[in-house]
Order: C-alpha cells, then structure tokens, then sequence
C-alpha cells in the first residue's frame, strides 16, 4: 500500500505539469506569447496558481518539442525560427502532408471527401471576401481532416509538431498577393485527386500545395527585407 501511494504525488505533479504545458502551448499558438518572448516563470506561476517546479517541468518538455528555449544564465525563450530554417522545415512538411495525401486518395470513403467538399466551398466564400479570420481555421480544420484520415499517427504527429513551429510564419504568408484564392485553388486540386482515387495525383499535390506556401512565405520575407 505505501509503494502505491508514494507515487500518487508524482503522478499528479506530472499530470499538472501536462496542463501547464498545454496552456503555455495554447498561449504560443494564440501569438499571447509572441516568438522570442522570454516567459516569466513567476509570472506564469502566479496567473495559473501553481509553484514553479511543474512550470519548469513543462517549460523543459516544450523545449524538448522545439518550441521554447533554454538560454543560460538569460531563462527561457519562445523559440524564433530563421527564414532557412522554416524553408527546411517546410520541406519535410512536404513530404509527410504528399504522404497523407497518397493514404488519403486509397482511404476516404464518399461521405468524407463530401466533408472536404464543404469546407472547400466555405473557404471559397470567406476568399472572396478576402476574411482572413473566417478562412484560417477552416484551413487549419482541412488540413487536420486529411492528416487524421491518413491513418497513420506517426504521421500525424511528427506533422503537427512541424505545423506548430512554422505557425507564424504561415499565418503571414497567406495574406500576401491574394493567398487566399490561391490556396484554395490549391485544395481544390487536393480533395478531386482524393476523390478520383488517384493516390499519385493526390501526393504530388500536396506536396505542390505545402512547397508553393513555401515561395509565398519566402517572397513576402524577401519583400518585407527590400521595404
């Protein structure tokens, strides 16, 4: 019995320390905790009202996924990424979502390609508009469906851990140069590949789709750098 309850506490200080960091992931993702931000662990201590030792215990896992970093003797940073190293990232996010896109086009039955179908069709009305805040989670939302329909959860996560560290960056570059319309063309591409069943079509475009965000990011960088 003793043996039993001497671990109740870690597991708890664990389980706490889970939710911490998911908080601390939320507000990162939201852009509350902007990129190169230090986080305050008092500060984030006394608004979550917990001590500091699960803070730092989920400040050491986010570390661990990319997203903060450690800096000695300074504290504890929202990671920032270069413009070389999302391009890379980009890449591989590539390769993984043509993947998916190929499991997809072999997968998804009538009714869920017709789920695609729709969101489609929203994102052509909020592009129109030009409603960047209606069209980016139906994005995100479109993206997610294809990723949780490859079937393959390696997959799955190794991708959201890539979307996670570029979400800044994606967010800015589909604004630019009517983004919004040409991505959606983009999807279109995607979702009639997976519908014809054509697994190679549907690899090639989703790769397409993800290196095209790619030059969209790179050229408004570039702009942004020749203002």
């Amino acid at each position: 019995m003793s043996s039993v309850l001497a671990n109740v506490a870690p597991i708890k200080s664990r389980s706490l320390a889970l939710l911490i960091e998911a908080e601390v992931e939320r507000l990162i993702m939201a852009g509350e905790i902007a990129a190169g931000d230090r986080i305050n662990e008092n500060q984030l201590a006394l608004r979550l009202g917990v001590s500091r030792g699960p803070i730092r215990e989920a400040l050491r896992s986010l570390e661990a996924g990319g997203l903060v970093e450690l800096k000695p003797n300074r504290g504890v940073f929202v990671r920032s990424i270069s413009l070389s190293e999302a391009c890379d990232i980009y890449a591989v996010r590539a390769a993984l979502f043509g993947l998916a896109g190929r499991l997809c086009a072999q997968r998804l039955s009538l009714d869920e390609v017709s789920a695609l179908k729709r969101l489609i069709g929203d994102m052509e009305s909020a592009a129109r508009q030009r409603d960047f805040d209606a069209y980016y989670p139906l994005n995100l939302a479109l993206h997610e469906f294809i990723i949780d329909h490859s079937g393959n959860p390696v997959l799955a996560s190794h991708y959201r851990d890539l979307v996670k560290l570029l979400h800044l960056f994606r967010t800015r570059s589909l604004v630019q140069g009517g983004g919004l319309a040409i991505s959606n063309s983009e999807h279109r591409e995607m979702v009639e590949a997976i519908e014809a069943k054509d697994p190679e079509r549907a690899h090639v475009a989703h790769f397409n789709h993800v290196m095209r965000a790619r030059e969209r990011l790179t050229q408004t960088e570039e702009q942004k750098v020749s203002k």
